[in-house]
This record gives C-alpha cells, sequence and structure tokens, in this order.
C-alpha cells in the first residue's frame, strides 16, 4: 500500500523503540536486589525464577479491574507480598520507584535515534502506548511533540479515541497521520480503523508474523526503513 499524504506520526514505545523484555527483566531485578536489603523476607518469598511476574499476573487476575493499569498492578502486588510476610507496606511505593527507574532504562534499538532525528525535523510525533514507560526517563522525549499513554487517557489501543487524540494533539486530520507499531491488531488494526495510515514494524529476528487479517497498511523492518518510504535518501 502506498503512503498517502503524511503530516505527522504516531509511533508505539516497548518494542517499537527498544525490546521490552529485557528492560522488565532488569526492573524485576533491581526490584528483588532491593527487597533483599529493605523486606528480606519478601525477597526470600519471591526468589523463584519469574515470581514477581507471576505475582503481578495473580494481582491482576484477582483485580480485573485494574487491567492495562501497570502501575497500580505492580503497586498492588508489591504491597501484597510485604503484607504476607509482615513487612511494613509502607515500603510499598519505594520498592515500585526502584522498579520504575529500571524499567525505564532502556536500550533503544540501533536505528531508533537516527530516526526519530530525521523523522522529528519533517513531522510532529506523537507516542501512543499502552504502557507506562517515560520518554522523560528512557530518553527520546526531545523528538516527539507530545505523549498519550493508557493509564493517562483512560482509553488504550486498539480503541479510535487514542488515535484521534494523538492526531488531535498533533493538528492533523486523522487520515494524514501515520502510526507505526510492532503490534498487528493494537496498532494496524487499531490505527486503520480509526480513519489513520499505519505502519506494522516487523524487525529482522522477530517471530514469523501472523498473515495480515485486515487494515491496509506498508510494513517495514525497521525505522529507517520508514525514513526511506517517507523521503530519505538511502
Amino acid at each position: 500500500m502506498p503512503l498517502n499524504t503524511v503530516s505527522a506520526i504516531s509511533l508505539d514505545l516497548d518494542d517499537t523503540l527498544w525490546p521490552f523484555a529485557p528492560s522488565v527483566a532488569r526492573a524485576e531485578e533491581t526490584l528483588q536486589a532491593w527487597l533483599v536489603e529493605h523486606a528480606p523476607a519478601a525477597a526470600a518469598l519471591l526468589s523463584a525464577p519469574r515470581a514477581l511476574a507471576l505475582l503481578r499476573d495473580e494481582y491482576e487476575a484477582a483485580h480485573p479491574e485494574l487491567s492495562g493499569d501497570y502501575r497500580a498492578l505492580r503497586l498492588g502486588s508489591i504491597a501484597a507480598v510485604l503484607e504476607a510476610v509482615g513487612a511494613d507496606v509502607a515500603l510499598t511505593k519505594p520498592a515500585y520507584e526502584a522498579f520504575y527507574a529500571a524499567r525505564n532504562n532502556v536500550e533503544f534499538f540501533e536505528d531508533v535515534l537516527p530516526a526519530l532525528a530525521w523523522l522529528s525535523a519533517r513531522f510532529p510525533l506523537i507516542a501512543v502506548t499502552n504502557g507506562n514507560a517515560d520518554l522523560a526517563l528512557t530518553g527520546g522525549k526531545e523528538f516527539f511533540a507530545g505523549a498519550l499513554s493508557a493509564r493517562q487517557f483512560g482509553v488504550a489501543k486498539p480503541e479510535a479515541a487514542i488515535f484521534h487524540a494523538a492526531a488531535k494533539m498533533a493538528s492533523v486530520d486523522p487520515a494524514e497521520m501515520l502510526h507505526v507499531g510492532d503490534d498487528f491488531d493494537l496498532d494496524v488494526v487499531g490505527a486503520t480503523n480509526a480513519g489513520l495510515q499505519a505502519a506494522w514494524l516487523v524487525r529482522q529476528g522477530a517471530a514469523a508474523p501472523c498473515p495480515p487479517r485486515v487494515g491496509a497498511h506498508v510494513t517495514v523492518s525497521c525505522l529507517l526503513n520508514l525514513c526511506g518510504l517517507l523521503g530519505r535518501p538511502g
């Protein structure tokens, strides 16, 4: 699908600008180390592999109303384990702060920063994420004209409202906005159903994608590939 006029671009964050799994793994290791120092009984309870991740998943299952609110889920699960071992639940907030700082210590894919520099000089860029990364902490905020997270906005991808809000933030019509992301259903289907154009980012080495089901879009292997489609010399 050739792109039509593009006047602004929205971008997903996790697994689009950086790999998500390593940042969360580092954050959980940081949280575990923090608990060893400040709440050793809680750390002992969570010493098994993936214990922190499983705890958060269990907490989400017990509190479906918090689904998608990653901050609340992580705070709640930390508080639950502190309470279970008789530790001071007032440690919940500083424990989470240690986790969250590490969660935002990301490693950008090699193509991302050069591509963002080129794109931001030509288009307003808006971050649109269902996650809780903070560009002020990850780095890269200087390239973006604005950011929308599902938690702050109250609506998550693939709902049309968050894509329309991104277009409004960029002062363009939805049809002139290109959304870029790695998740076909959330990013491509969501964006095209909202009237945006879409670029599906399928990085080399990623798991083989399922055949597209709906949504006219372009497919790119990196953000520099996208820059080429938008006029950047090879």
